[in-house]
């Protein structure tokens, strides 16, 4: 039987699309993370800039993303995060999100699977750690709620 603990809430900044162009799974496109901040029951801190979310964008519609990018925990320790998930909806849903519209996330699906690896000794618990997140996508910010399954 799955359970599920609150792990965080994280608010990530993040730069213009740029697209590599049509390859054959899709169009292939990069996102930048600029920074940001996630908080939860047991770590807090900042999103570094430096990460991406690497993206296709896939001929039925959805976009498969995979997102790689770094913590500081207020502690001082450094979490290594990769997440792996999905984005769907509407074609006219999916239209407004990607000219910048509010559009409420009960209108689409992103949800993506998490992972951690830091050296950290107070958050070696993240390095048996799997999450799953649902997220909403903002004109410049991916807002995600990301519980722990234990």
């Amino acid at each position: 039987m799955l359970r599920f603990e609150e792990l965080c809430t994280l608010s990530v900044e993040v730069g213009e699309l740029t697209t590599m162009g049509d390859a054959p799974l899709g169009e292939r496109r990069v996102v930048q993370i600029l920074g940001g901040t996630f908080e939860g029951p047991q770590m807090r801190g900042t999103v570094l800039a430096g990460g991406a979310d690497w993206q296709i964008a896939r001929r039925d519609g959805a976009l498969e993303l995979d997102a790689r990018y770094a913590l500081k925990e207020e502690r001082g320790g450094l979490v290594q995060v990769v997440s792996q998930g999905m984005r769907h909806g509407p074609p006219e849903v999916m239209a407004r999100l990607g000219r910048g519209e509010a559009v409420d996330s009960k209108d689409y699906f992103f949800r993506t699977i998490m992972r951690f690896e830091t050296g950290a000794p107070e958050l070696a618990w993240l390095n048996k750690t799997i999450a799953v997140g649902s997220a909403e996508r903002k004109a410049r910010r991916v807002e995600l709620k990301a519980w722990r399954l234990l």
